[in-house]
């Protein structure tokens, strides 16, 4: 459990990843969608959906030529109960992980830093 804890919270460090999980909050997207918000390549974002893919934040799913992404709500249950484990934490609110990201994207906005690398 500890590697897929460090797989989980090594996802959550980098900003570009987190603002993919805040648009994927809304709804599935694809692959070219995810990325057009982001001046870098295609296959930086790539990357970055397979970090997320890998620590089991996302799943990706190819129809027909299109590879779409979901998020994976319950990827963050174990991360949860580890946090509970210090008694400071309570269990893992999506609807307040949303809120939370949408307040680091815009606080990122209005200091003049952007996701974009």
């Amino acid at each position: 459990m500890a590697a897929h804890l460090d797989t989980v919270f090594a996802a959550l460090a980098d900003p570009t990843r987190r603002a993919i999980l805040a648009m994927l909050l809304e709804d599935d997207m694809a692959v070219t969608d995810v990325a057009e918000p982001f001046q870098m390549s295609l296959t930086a974002i790539s990357k970055h959906l397979g970090i997320l893919a890998d620590a089991g934040l996302i799943s990706r799913e190819k129809r027909g030529r299109v590879i779409w992404c979901k998020l994976e709500p319950d990827a963050l249950r174990n991360a949860s109960v580890w946090m509970q484990g210090f008694g400071q934490f309570e269990a893992v609110d999506l609807d307040a992980f949303e809120r939370f990201l949408a307040d680091e994207l815009a606080e990122d906005d209005a200091e003049g830093h952007s996701t974009k690398e």
